[in-house]
């Protein structure tokens, strides 16, 4: 597993976690600056969403607000868990209908990229959409899969999750829209993703599989729904049959130069 120089903060006895003030101003300034992007670009749903949690601007949520909107809107959770977890944990946790947040916020010096998720992006990416039950759904299921699958079948499973939770792009009667939350907490991904810059395939279960992703960069390609309600509709599908078509198959040409050594 990648190590990583970020600490997920305790809670106390209370089960409340402190922040610095430092850090409460990191998470107003995230905050602030992508809600000023969202408007026209983030899709409805999500939007919604963003609504019932209410996020307060000038400080870092405790994980108890955000578990009683989730609780009553789908019957989801999130949990404190450290930086980085294990496949296994991040299955266990999603087929349990309980989402994992690291209790820590990125540095200044990090405002606009970390390679793991802290908890802006998981609350202000993700929580949103965890209040819709298609996406809510999905995303049990897919916990409950890949608990099930071998380790070759979970990494397929993983560009599934990564072209639909992550960078996933939606067709809305008003135009395109955002659903992933990678986009969502990233205000240059934000502009990026909806601009004529990528390339934009209609979303196939089969294609996002077998399509190598980096990290690290801009996405070169997203794939865009017919509505969310697809995501509900894939969950009642034989995703692991996909799984093995996509094994089968092979990977398709990657759309991006290789990582420097």
């Amino acid at each position: 597993m990648k190590t990583t120089h970020y600490v997920a903060r305790e809670p106390d006895a209370q089960g409340h976690i402190h922040y610095p003030d430092a850090e409460h101003a990191v998470w107003q300034t995230l905050v602030e600056r992508q809600l000023k992007l969202l408007d026209g670009r983030a899709c409805q749903e999500y939007l919604d969403g963003l609504d019932q949690l209410a996020l307060p601007h000038e400080r870092i949520p405790q994980l108890g607000e955000i578990n009683r909107v989730l609780a009553a809107t789908t019957g989801w959770q999130v949990e404190r868990v450290p930086a980085l977890i294990p496949f296994q944990r991040f299955f266990e946790l999603l087929a349990s209908k309980r989402f994992p947040v690291a209790t820590f916020i990125r540095t200044p010096e990090e405002l606009d990229y970390l390679q793991e998720p802290d908890i802006f992006h998981e609350i202000f990416g993700h929580c949103p959409l965890l209040t819709n039950p298609w996406f809510a759904e999905f995303t049990h299921t897919y916990g409950q899969l890949g608990l099930e699958a071998s380790k070759e079948e979970r990494v397929f499973l993983a560009r599934l999750y990564w072209m639909t939770v992550e960078f996933g792009l939606v067709d809305t009667p008003a135009g395109r829209r955002i659903y992933g939350g990678g986009i969502l907490s990233s205000p240059k991904e934000t502009l990026y993703s909806l601009s004529a810059e990528p390339e934009h395939q209609p979303f196939d279960p089969l294609e996002a599989m077998r399509t190598p992703y980096r990290i690290d960069i801009l996405q070169p390609l997203y794939f865009v729904l017919p509505d969310l309600k697809q995501l509900f509709d894939l969950a009642q599908q034989d995703i692991m049959a996909m799984v093995r078509e996509a094994m089968r198959m092979g990977l398709h040409q990657p759309k991006f130069p290789p990582k420097a050594a």
